[in-house]
């Protein structure tokens, strides 16, 4: 088939545009409702199909058309490689199209019916985790995050992390798709069962789980600068503002991601400050530092200070992609030419550990301190969890995508993290959006992308030794959807394989033309 008979057939674009639905679940548009059926449209165009090759084809243009649309935000920062990875992570979906052709075209039987209401939620999820890892860009728009402001959904997360929140609602998109192609009312039925089953898994979970083991409480503030002219006018702001704090029953003070620029190991003036600060607010500052080390390499860390100065501090480990580096720079640092893309690589850190936060009573409040991106990650929460993290505390700056629907997403993450590790999760942000969860995911304050200021809000640490199913048996639901995957193509390719291997049959004996012999 030529480029251009390939670009000229209508499914294809209406599978690119049915891959922008789910977007709108999103915080942004907000729509959560609609993912509980927003795949149906691309789900039913791929098994319309007229090929597997095909199905895997508009699989393919539905995640393109998912990726443009999700993160269109990026534009300012990586410009025209966006297309470029709509096409690499849309490929990621193109196995969703072969399983719904595979298992749901031609006549409709119960036993592939049943198995497409677990194939394809699992090849889905796979799809999922596979574009997570970190060197791919990061787990960003996972389905599952889409239910950030359901608790009683969210009481799925605290078994399987967001990954089985996603598989829920893609086994309801997956059973609805089979009621509107089903004839028989046994397929019906199964359907039925199958996407009740999924939307009350949630609430019974949440309804199941005891309460959330706590160990006394703690005063939070959340200082959010707002838009300031340049990193002086930025780090002024954070001081005056903090200063406001005096007097109050305060434990911590956060400050927002690179709410300095100044290498406090190196500029005693600027960490005399900050002291002062903590010593005026009788409470610890964890600040943000984005500076230039003494090797020359700039790193982000989040640096825990008190009256005598720096206490401990953590770097940034997961940094984001064209951001904070650029893959393969020898290859595409090209990029950072006719884009805002980082001109040079920011220095990662090594491991997730603690931050031995004290509180004003002189409690421990051991805190596991992340930095934005950070917290699209679901496996860096559950190491601090396990750590033994009383509170997950993000830094965060988005003041690139002040305008989009960017800063309310990734807000949005914290509720996801908070149900997963039962911990309550609060976030700092330089211009909005700052957050905090408690340890469901219930949203208890917030500061918009438009506000500057401080807000302070009880939180209810968790018992350092509390763990949630999923802190305790980590990413056991993609592990099993790779597995069913794998299965799936396994059965899927063996009939082929078998008739690959089957002798051919023998050749029959030519035909003589000489007559029969008489006797």
């Amino acid at each position: 088939m030529s480029l251009r008979t390939a670009l000229t057939r209508p499914a294809r674009y209406g599978a690119l545009v049915a891959g922008a639905l789910p977007v709108l679940t999103f915080p942004g548009a907000g729509l959560a409702a609609l993912a509980w059926v927003a795949l149906v449209p691309g789900l039913l165009l791929m098994r319309a199909a007229g090929t597997a090759r095909e199905a895997a084809v508009r699989g393919w243009w539905f995640g393109a058309g998912f990726i443009l649309t999700a993160m269109y935000w990026l534009i300012p920062s990586i410009g025209p490689a966006l297309p470029l990875l709509a096409v690499v992570f849309g490929m990621l979906l193109a196995p969703v199209g072969v399983a719904v052709w595979w298992l749901l075209h031609g006549e409709l039987t119960l036993r592939r019916s049943a198995a497409a209401l677990v194939v394809v939620p699992a090849v889905w999820v796979s799809a999922e985790f596979a574009r997570s890892w970190h060197a791919l860009g990061g787990p960003w728009a996972l389905l599952g995050a889409s239910q950030w402001e359901h608790p009683a959904v969210l009481g799925l997360a605290s078994v399987g992390g967001v990954w089985l929140v996603s598989w829920a609602l893609v086994a309801v998109n997956t059973a609805l798709t089979l009621l509107v192609l089903a004839r028989e009312a046994r397929l019906r039925v199964l359907a039925a069962a199958t996407a009740l089953v999924a939307v009350v898994s949630g609430p019974l979970a949440f309804a199941a789980q005891p309460a959330p083991a706590t160990r006394g409480s703690a005063s939070v503030a959340l200082v959010q600068a707002g838009q300031t002219s340049d990193e002086r006018a930025r780090l002024e702001a954070n001081v005056r503002i903090t200063r406001s704090l005096a007097g109050r029953p305060v434990d911590l003070v956060v400050w927002g991601e690179s709410s300095t620029t100044a290498d406090l190991d190196r500029d005693g003036a600027t960490l005399d400050r900050l002291a002062a600060l903590s010593q005026s607010t009788g409470a610890q500052l964890l600040v943000g530092e984005d500076a230039r080390k003494a090797d020359g390499r700039i790193s982000k860390d989040a640096v825990l200070v008190d009256s005598s100065g720096i206490v401990a501090r953590y770097r940034k480990i997961r940094l984001v992609p064209f951001g904070e580096y650029i893959p393969l720079r020898p290859l595409l640092g090209w990029i950072a030419g006719v884009s805002s893309a980082a001109g040079e690589n920011r220095a990662p850190g090594r491991s997730v550990h603690l931050l031995p936060v004290v509180g004003q009573g002189g409690r421990p409040l051991p805190v596991g301190a992340l930095i934005c991106f950070e917290s699209a990650f679901p496996d860096m929460s559950r190491t601090a969890s396990r750590q033994g993290a009383e509170l997950i505390v993000y830094q965060s700056a988005t003041s690139t995508f002040q305008s989009t629907w960017a800063p309310a997403q990734h807000a949005s993450l914290g509720a996801i993290r908070a149900a997963e590790t039962g911990r309550p999760v609060v976030q700092a942000a330089l211009t909005g959006e700052s957050v905090a969860y408690d340890a469901q995911g219930r949203r208890l304050a917030r500061l918009t992308t438009g506000e500057s200021g401080a807000v302070t809000v009880r939180l209810s640490p968790a018992d350092p030794a509390a763990r949630t199913w999923y802190v305790r048996l980590g990413d056991w639901v993609p592990l099993t959807a790779l597995a069913v995957t794998a299965a799936a193509g396994a059965a899927a390719a063996l009939p082929r394989l078998r008739e690959r291997r089957r002798p051919s049959a023998p050749a029959a004996p030519p035909s003589s033309d000489l007559p029969s012999a008489r006797v």
